[in-house]
Formats: structure tokens, C-alpha cells, sequence
């Protein structure tokens, strides 16, 4: 057999109608992963999708398309718009609403006649019989048609609960109404329980109407990201300006934007300038300004000015499709939590009616045939009370509104697990680079050596090094020189030095630029009138660049970063969330404890390598910690792949946001700590969610079979069990809801 790659697999996200519950979930992922090439399956209830991990070169979409059509689910494949969906969607609510209403209007009069005319009439169970087989076999048709597509493969769901409950009751009460003498013959009294049928149907698909429509407003921050992007866009094609679809734009065309149009593409300014409105994306209030050379992205808006771009990336390639993709991803993965839950919900409904059974039999057992009616009541109840949805529901709901509300702020989540880890978290570590200073450093201090001469020279071989780097604070060096107008030179040989700095060679001899364990390494002189000038500078969190050749230091150059205007009022925010805050730098030890001293930062961690930072990850971590990491740069990217929590700033590189669990569109510390918050209020939704579940079906289920029955007499009534049960999937949809509101 041929062994498939991770490679080998694609991986797609499919639509599918007809879920009902947690169990059906169950069913359609248990039944996808049984299909040859099918590695994974995982469904999102709460956004009807279901993600598949498929060999292209096995198993084809219709296939899977087919799979499911057996068990009364339809998989959507082909290229459906959002707009086709969404209609496809509204069409099945405004169905759904119809039926509710119908089955509403005419279960009021058999609940009045059942409930209030007893016996009254002799025509009145005929006049029941008449307005509960519309409810039934037409409003209430889904539940039976569902049933039976589960049933031919031995499967149950919420719909067999339902079908069960409402057909054996409505059964009971036909065989009572055509054929009264049966029980009556023998002293009882022949209960019809169409009432109760009628009830049950219009509570059920009132909740599920309602629960749509949650579940909907759900998912609205996905939607807002979509409607971000226009419909159509002006172009101009030789010479002719023309208005194109969005999809028909090409890579090297020019775009037109006039004041006020939302920009479609991502590309590089061509003429013009405006400022830009870039919210959207970043969460940064404050338009950007934008010169020809400057990058647009999809999705944001151009205020004053008209500009022209060349578009760079279109469709799928943008920016803004990459968010909306993440998120998708995001809100579609399971927390950890969720696979638990998955695991009670598959084998829920088939232990509900086997206790449904054992209900029965007690009551007959016990009762004799005199408490049949009881037996069957208490049956019913079982059966409509026990609740599969609000267990499904529980993690997904907060999940997907957690994410979008992280969407919508700037914050982007990679997967559930992030966003449940994240809540652990105890400790986040701080690079100090671009995290904490604004990672714009600028050179503030030049000092030569005593009798060093030729300094313009040596000034024009420094620059000439430092060009050769792609260090931040080379970059500084790099432009200082180049704005005074001076001219590089090649070198012959150049290196750099991880950690520590560069080294270079100019017509046979050897220079080196970095920090003073580059001094040490190379065994380079270093005289007290330099490392005194250095350490005040360091005080004053300045990082001290020294210029040397083979055998001394010839001068030291100061680089100041400034620190973030909200960096210290974020470090306050994340110990009020119970972070325990360190900052990580390759800096020296004197920069690092000015900077932390700024910031109000007691742990600090200075001159560490990229592998010192992973290392000290993983020293706190065996100390049981759960460690979050927030970085910007390659340096951090192995720090940030060893952190149980890793958290990347917007700005910084690819490496960095690939490996990161949580990427901030803004450089902001503030936005940490939204993060953070975020996490927290996620999972304590996800944890009342969950807890609201559990006791609703572990109380509500005894309750319904009759326990309080020899103590007080009561035994509940099928309508409020009928209820209960679409109120517990509403309360947990709704309660996820709140999340929205939530501040940041």
C-alpha cells in the first residue's frame, strides 16, 4: 500500500445542511474518516462546515459528497460565493420560520382542548388528531426523515430522540382515539397525548429558529471581514479606464481609487498620495500615510486623495483573504476541551434511550398496568428533555465568537488550542526589540578611542560593514551614514557573527563591528576611556556598537530605541491579568536594566543568543510554568516554537507570524494584554457553557423519568421537558454571545 506524506493530503473546508446536534456532528465525522483517503475529519457545528484532510489522488469531493447524502446530510462542493451560501441559508431560516409559525398556531388549540376541555367534547380528540398530523408529519417532518437516515446505519441523534418521543405518542394517542374499548374494557382510562406532541414539535423548532439565528450572529465578524472587500473595481487597461469584476482583476494591473473607495487588491502605490484608513486590518485608528512605493492592502479605505496602484496580489493572496482564512481555520478547530465533549456527545443519544427504556420498564414493573400512562409520559419526557445540542454547541459557539471578536480587533488566532492555552499562561516573556522599544533604533553618540586619526576613513569602513548587515541596529547605523552623504566600500571578505556582531576585511586587514563578547571572542584590546564612555551610555538605555581592527577598539557608537508610548500601561495590564512579566534581549546587561527599569519590568534576561531565549523558555517551563513568548524577529522565532503560548508582532517577519499561535496586526503592547483577556474570557465561557450542559441533562434527566414521582408526586410534563430542552441550546448560544461585548 502506498505510503501518503503530509504533503500528499489537501486540505478543505465544506458547508453541510442538515446538522442538527452534537451527535450528528459525530456521525458525519466518524462516517468521513471511514472513506479510503480521508485522514481527518473535523466538523464545526456551530458553522455548519465540516474540515477534511483528503488524498486528491483517492478519494474525490463528490464521493465524500455521496457519503453523506446516505446518512441525510448534504455536503456542498464546487465554488459557492458567500453570497450563495448566505442565501442558501436564509432560504432553510425562512422555511424553519414558516414551520415554527404553522406548528405554533395550530398546537394552540389542541393545548387548549387537551389541557382545558378534557373529555368535553366527544369530537375533541378527533379535532386534536386533525390539527397534530399536519405538526407532525409536516412541520415535524425533518426529525422523522433525519431519523431514518441515521437508523439504516445504526446511528441516533437528536432528531431519533425527538422522532421517538413524538411518534410513540402520537401513536399511543391514534390507537386510544380509533380504538377507545381497549382500555376501557379493562378499567383504565385511554389517555391521548396530542397535546403534548403538538407542543413538543412547535418548542423544538421554535428553539431551533432561535438557535439559528444566534448562531448566525455568531459568525457576523467573518462576515464583516468579507463585506470588506468590494464588488467591483476601476481599472485602466491600454489606456481605457474600465469597471471590472473584483475576480477578473490581474497581477500588473493598474487600479484607480478615487476618495472614499475601499481598496481591492493588495499593490504598490503608482502615483498619487493620500492617507489611508487601515483600521480595519491593524485596529490603528489613525489613517497612514501613503506615497507612491508604499504598499495598500485589500480591505482598507482611501480617504482624501485619488490614487493609482499596480496589484500584486489578488484574490486568494491578499492579505485581507489570509485573515479571513485564519480565521475561518480558527473558529472551524476544536479545543482540546472539545474532544472530550465529542466523545460524551457520540455516545449520548444511544444512552439516553436505553435509560428512556429502563424508564418504561420501571414504571411497568413497579406499577403494573395501572401506571402504564405514567410509563409512557415518563418515557416521552426522557426522550425531549435530554439535550445532545447545548453540549455540541457549548465550545463551538464561544469559540467562533471569541475568534471573530479577537478578528475584529486586531487580533488574529491561529487555532482553539492557542486560545485555550493562552488562558493557562502564568509568565510572557518580552523581546525588547520591536516589542517593547519601537524598533526604529536611531544612533545618538559617537566617541573615538584617544589617538585614534583617520576617523573619516574609519568612518566610511564602519558604514561600509554595518551596510552589509541586516540587523536592526546596523540598519541604523546604515542610515546615519548614508544621510551625511558618504560612500560605501566592498569589502573582500564578510561574516557575521550571531549574537555578537559582523567581521569584515578591507585590503588584508581585519575590522570587526558588535558588542563586546565580539571584543572578548577575538581577544580584541579595549581601553578604560571606551568601556567608561559605553557603560554611561548603556545607563541611559542606549546600546553601545564598538568599531575595532585586529587589535583594539577603535570607537564606540551609541544607538538608541525608543520605548513604545503604551509599552509600560501594557505591562501593567498583563500582571493585572496575572503575568508573571520578563524581558528577553541580546542587549547588554546595563541597556536591559534601563529599559526594564522604564517599563517597570523586575525579571530581565540580557545578552542572550536566539537559542539562550528557547533555552530559558524551556528552564521555566520545567519549573512548571506555562510560558507565553512575544516576539517580532527570526532571533525569536525558535523562542517563539519552543513557548507554550506564542504570540507575534504584526510588523515583524514572516518566520516569526508563521510559527506564532497569535499574531497582533498592531505592534502594541496593550494588544498583548487584549489578547490575554481575550483568552480568559473565552474559556470561562467555554467552562459555563459546558457546566450549564452537564447539569441541565444530569438533573433534568432524572427529573424527567419520574424520580420525584414516590416522594412528591410530581412527574413532568412532556410540553416542559419540550421546553426546557430548546431554552438549554438558546441559553448556551446566548451566553457565548455575551463575548461580543466584552472590552478589551
Amino acid at each position: 500500500m502506498e505510503t501518503l506524506t503530509k504533503k500528499d493530503y489537501k486540505k478543505d473546508t465544506f458547508p453541510v445542511e442538515g446538522m442538527t446536534c452534537a451527535s450528528c456532528a459525530s456521525s458525519i465525522e466518524s462516517m468521513l474518516r471511514t472513506v479510503d483517503g480521508v485522514q481527518e475529519a473535523n466538523v464545526n457545528f456551530a458553522g455548519k462546515t465540516v474540515q477534511v484532510a483528503y488524498a486528491p489522488n483517492q478519494v474525490r469531493p463528490d464521493q465524500l459528497r455521496d457519503t453523506l447524502h446516505e446518512i441525510g446530510f448534504e455536503l456542498l462542493i464546487g465554488q459557492h460565493t458567500e453570497e450563495e451560501l448566505e442565501e442558501r441559508q436564509e432560504k432553510a431560516l425562512a422555511i424553519l420560520r414558516t414551520k415554527t409559525i404553522a406548528a405554533a398556531v395550530l398546537a394552540f388549540p389542541v393545548f387548549v382542548l387537551g389541557m382545558f376541555f378534557h373529555n368535553t367534547f366527544s369530537w375533541g380528540n378527533w379535532a386534536m388528531l386533525a390539527f397534530t398530523t399536519p405538526i407532525l408529519f409536516w412541520a415535524g417532518r425533518r426529525f422523522f426523515v433525519n431519523a431514518w437516515g441515521q437508523a439504516k446505519y445504526l446511528r441516533a441523534n437528536m432528531d431519533t430522540l425527538v422522532a421517538l418521543s413524538t411518534g410513540i405518542a402520537f401513536a399511543f394517542s391514534l390507537f386510544n382515539t380509533v380504538y377507545p374499548q381497549f382500555f376501557l374494557s379493562r378499567g383504565l382510562e385511554p389517555h391521548v397525548y396530542y397535546e403534548a406532541v403538538a407542543v413538543i414539535i412547535a418548542f423544538i423548532l421554535l428553539g431551533k429558529y432561535l438557535e439559528e439565528g444566534a448562531k448566525s450572529r455568531s459568525s457576523e465578524a467573518i462576515k464583516k471581514l468579507m463585506g470588506l472587500q468590494p464588488k467591483t473595481v476601476r481599472v485602466l487597461r491600454d489606456g481605457v479606464e474600465a469597471e471590472i469584476r473584483i475576480e477578473e482583476v490581474r497581477i500588473g494591473d493598474a487600479v484607480l481609487l478615487l476618495p472614499g473607495d475601499r481598496v481591492p487588491v493588495d499593490g504598490e502605490v503608482l502615483s498619487g498620495g493620500s492617507y489611508v484608513d487601515e483600521s480595519m486590518l491593524s485596529g490603528e485608528p489613525l489613517p497612514v500615510q501613503k506615497q507612491v512605493g508604499d504598499m495598500l492592502f485589500a480591505g482598507t479605505i482611501n480617504q482624501k486623495g485619488s490614487l493609482q496602484l499596480v496589484a500584486r496580489k489578488t484574490g486568494g493572496e491578499t492579505m485581507l483573504a489570509h485573515i479571513i482564512k485564519m480565521v475561518q481555520e480558527a473558529q472551524g478547530s476544536k479545543a482540546p476541551v472539545q474532544k472530550l465533549v465529542d466523545k460524551i456527545a457520540g455516545i449520548f443519544v444511544p444512552v439516553v434511550l436505553l435509560i428512556a427504556i429502563l424508564t418504561f420498564a420501571a414504571w411497568v414493573v413497579f406499577g403494573g398496568e395501572a401506571y402504564l400512562s405514567q410509563a409512557l409520559v415518563s418515557m416521552i419526557s426522557v426522550l425531549v428533555i435530554a439535550c445532545p445540542c447545548a453540549l455540541g454547541l457549548a465550545t463551538p459557539t464561544a469559540i467562533m465568537v471569541g475568534v471573530g471578536k479577537g478578528a475584529e480587533n486586531g487580533i488574529l488566532i491561529k487555532d482553539a488550542q492557542s486560545l485555550e492555552d493562552a488562558y493557562k499562561a502564568n509568565v510572557i516573556l518580552l523581546d525588547k526589540t520591536g516589542t517593547i522599544t519601537l524598533g526604529k533604533p536611531s544612533v545618538t553618540d559617537v566617541v573615538w578611542a584617544e589617538g585614534v586619526t583617520e576617523q573619516e576613513r574609519l568612518e566610511q569602513l564602519f558604514f561600509s560593514i554595518e551596510a552589509k548587515s541586516e540587523h536592526p541596529i546596523a540598519q541604523a547605523i546604515y542610515t546615519y551614514y548614508k544621510e551625511q552623504g558618504i560612500a560605501t566600500l566592498e569589502p573582500d571578505y564578510f561574516n557575521s557573527v550571531t549574537g555578537m556582531g559582523v567581521e569584515a576585511s578591507f585590503g588584508g586587514e581585519k575590522f570587526f563591528a558588535g558588542n563586546k563578547k565580539l571584543l572578548r571572542q577575538e581577544g580584541i584590546r579595549l581601553d578604560n576611556q571606551l568601556e567608561e564612555a559605553a557603560r554611561q551610555l548603556q545607563e541611559n538605555a542606549k546600546t553601545a556598537v564598538y568599531f575595532a581592527n585586529g587589535q583594539k577598539a577603535l570607537g564606540v557608537f551609541a544607538v538608541s530605541d525608543p520605548i513604545k508610548p503604551a509599552a509600560a500601561e501594557g505591562i501593567v495590564r498583563m500582571k493585572k491579568a496575572g503575568l508573571e512579566v520578563y524581558m528577553l534581549t541580546g542587549d547588554n546587561a546595563q541597556t536591559a536594566a534601563a529599559v526594564s527599569r522604564q517599563v517597570g519590568i523586575t525579571h530581565y534576561e540580557a545578552e542572550l543568543l536566539p537559542g539562550d531565549k528557547a533555552d530559558f523558555v524551556k528552564k521555566l517551563q520545567e519549573q512548571g510554568k506555562v510560558v507565553a513568548m512575544v516576539g517580532d524577529g527570526i532571533n525569536d522565532a525558535q523562542a517563539l516554537a519552543t513557548a507554550d503560548v506564542s504570540i507575534a508582532m504584526g510588523h515583524g517577519t514572516d518566520v516569526a507570524m508563521d510559527v506564532a499561535g497569535i499574531t497582533l496586526m498592531r505592534s502594541d503592547l496593550m494588544q498583548v494584554a487584549a489578547a490575554i483577556r481575550l483568552s480568559q474570557a473565552t474559556v470561562r465561557t467555554i467552562r459555563q457553557n459546558l457546566f450549564w450542559a452537564f447539569i441541565y441533562n444530569v438533573i433534568c434527566i432524572p427529573v424527567a423519568a419520574g424520580l420525584l414521582f414516590p416522594f412528591t408526586g410530581f412527574l413532568l410534563n412532556p410540553m416542559v421537558a419540550g421546553a426546557a430542552m430548546a431554552l438549554s441550546s438558546v441559553s448556551v448560544v446566548g451566553n457565548s454571545l455575551r463575548l461580543r461585548g466584552k472590552k478589551l
